[in-house]
């Protein structure tokens, strides 16, 4: 059963109250619909978060790792084009994600402080 947007608020309590010293959020679907309730609590919480999905950033997450989406679409069109061209897609090998992205905010949220969990002191994020 998929999880219901209280019980993120949930969570976030428990990870608070065990001081959780970061969270890594992988690619599912109910998270990536609730990426800005899961950032803005990542944020107050001041829990250094890596999401699977560069639009988590851009939507204010600390960082995030993962397949180069754009990439995977011009894959996607080169198999397409093997296709239209005669090939059988019984006889065309499995393809998987070669490149990959890390998306860090550079500047660092205030929330996380100069001292946070994340980096050392003498050499902060700008």
């Amino acid at each position: 059963m998929p999880a219901r947007p209280h019980e993120i608020d949930a969570a976030f309590a428990t990870m608070r109250e065990r001081h959780a010293g970061a969270l890594l959020i992988g690619a599912d679907p109910f998270l990536s619909s609730r990426a800005q309730q899961v950032v803005a609590l990542a944020a107050r919480d001041a829990i250094p978060t890596l999401y699977s999905n560069r639009d988590t950033v851009e939507e204010g997450g600390l960082m995030s790792y993962g397949n180069d989406v754009a990439d995977g679409y011009r894959r996607a069109g080169v198999y397409v084009g093997r296709i239209l061209n005669g090939a059988s897609p019984a006889d065309l090998p499995v393809d998987q994600a070669t490149k990959f992205e890390f998306v860090i905010k550079l500047k660092r949220p205030k929330s996380l402080g100069s001292k946070s969990r994340l980096g050392s002191p003498r050499a902060p994020m700008t």
